[in-house]
């Protein structure tokens, strides 16, 4: 197991947050309810941010940090420092770099802070999406969530539904639509997708996360903006039929024999959950988490089953909640996306499915972080070199 490199025996988190992203703020918030209920009597958290600029960031407070700058507030002057910092991605190092720029406009590095296990809280893309996994590989560090296949496989939404087809899970009709081939022969993909679907249609780009960039078209042009708008954040689009359809959830927990929660239910405060519905409204308008579903025992049992085969098929690890639809007319259930780093906020869906399942917010912490360590371990037995000599 890791030797814990913190002050009086502490395992030595790497907090990461913010990102290259649209879901930046979301992370923040994410990580900002980690830091709050992890257990400092067993970890000690080195926070890490990264700018939406993709500038890493260490210091006294660099959450707080970003989130002044998401206020559009001068971060350096409201008394929240930060230093320029990096992870190399050499096996050996297992230490935060904080990056000096000297008289010369030189780079030198030097060891600031020593890690045992990375904790990253990054949705979307550059963090969710195998980058920063591929990085933490590179450098043998431990991290909690999904390696670089399968983080990649979940955040593309046309690969996976194509492994779900393969599994023989039910998901809804779907077309993916290359930004280019949109731009160039605009009449030519609307006519196509008029062909294969019908309204309403929801376009979506492929990798991102949060409900950003999502729309729920009912006419052509609908069809059109909502085509526009996906374009704006990936160059793959995914096209998706749309039904009436209740929200359901399931969070799935482990390595190598993961186990699922009870489902829950999402009523959206608007007409299908958004942006807005998942993190900006309040009150009247704000969204509904029913836990547990209100749905038979025989759904609830495919939800989860499918859940489960769903994480093992893209060789997912630590955490992920896996996301359904259920037509409210006929009552199949469709599987629609995973998310390999989801919301984390207390009142997350994620954390909230597993506190009903018996599992505390801070309790789960603690179990990812155990299984990002355990994963280490076996991964740690597996032969990188090959000696011929060996076998003559």
């Amino acid at each position: 197991m890791v030797k814990p490199t913190g002050s009086s025996g502490k395992i030595r988190v790497g907090l990461i947050f913010g990102g290259r992203s649209s879901e930046h703020e979301v992370s923040l918030m994410s990580a900002r309810s980690v830091m709050d209920a992890i257990n400092r009597d067993r970890f000690e958290i080195v926070p890490i941010g990264i700018t939406k600029e993709g500038r890493w960031i260490a210091g006294r407070d660099p959450l707080r940090a970003l989130e002044t700058a998401a206020q559009k507030l001068p971060a350096l002057a409201t008394g929240y420092p930060v230093r320029r910092a990096a992870l190399l991605g050499e096996p050996g190092h297992g230490a935060l770099m904080d990056v000096a720029t000297t008289s010369k406009h030189s780079l030198v590095l030097s060891a600031v802070e020593r890690l045992d296990v990375i904790l990253p809280i990054l949705h979307g893309p550059y963090g969710e999406d195998g980058t920063v996994q591929g990085l933490l590989e590179l450098a043998g560090l431990p991290y909690v969530g999904a390696g670089v296949v399968g983080s990649a496989v979940a955040m593309d939404k046309g690969l996976f539904k194509k492994v779900m087809q393969a599994e023989g899970i039910p998901i809804l009709p779907y077309v993916v639509v290359l930004r280019s081939d949109w731009e160039h022969s605009p009449g030519v993909t609307l006519d196509m997708l008029e062909e294969r679907l019908h309204f309403p249609i929801f376009t979506k780009p492929a990798n991102l996360g949060s409900s950003v960039g999502i729309n729920r078209c009912a006419n052509r042009r609908q069809l059109a903006v909502g085509l526009d708008e996906a374009g704006r954040f990936d160059r793959r689009l995914v096209v998706e039929q749309g039904i009436e359809a209740r929200e359901i959830e399931v969070s799935v927990l482990g390595n190598d024999n993961p186990i699922a929660s009870i489902a829950g239910e999402i009523l959206p405060g608007r007409e299908f959950y958004s942006y807005q519905a998942k993190y900006l409204d309040h009150g009247e308008d704000a969204s509904r988490l029913l836990i547990p579903a209100p749905i038979s025992a025989e759904l609830m049992d495919h939800a989860q089953r499918w859940a489960v085969q769903a994480y093992r098929a893209i060789d997912c690890a630590g955490m992920a909640r896996v996301d359904f639809l259920l037509d409210r007319y006929s009552g199949a259930l469709y599987l629609n996306e995973m998310n390999t780093i989801p919301g984390f906020t207390a009142i997350s869906m994620y954390p909230k499915l597993w506190e009903a399942s018996g599992l505390t917010y801070s309790e789960l912490i603690e179990r990812l972080i155990d299984l990002a360590l355990e994963r280490h371990e076996d991964r740690a037995r597996t032969l990188t070199s090959y000696d011929r000599g060996a076998e003559a």
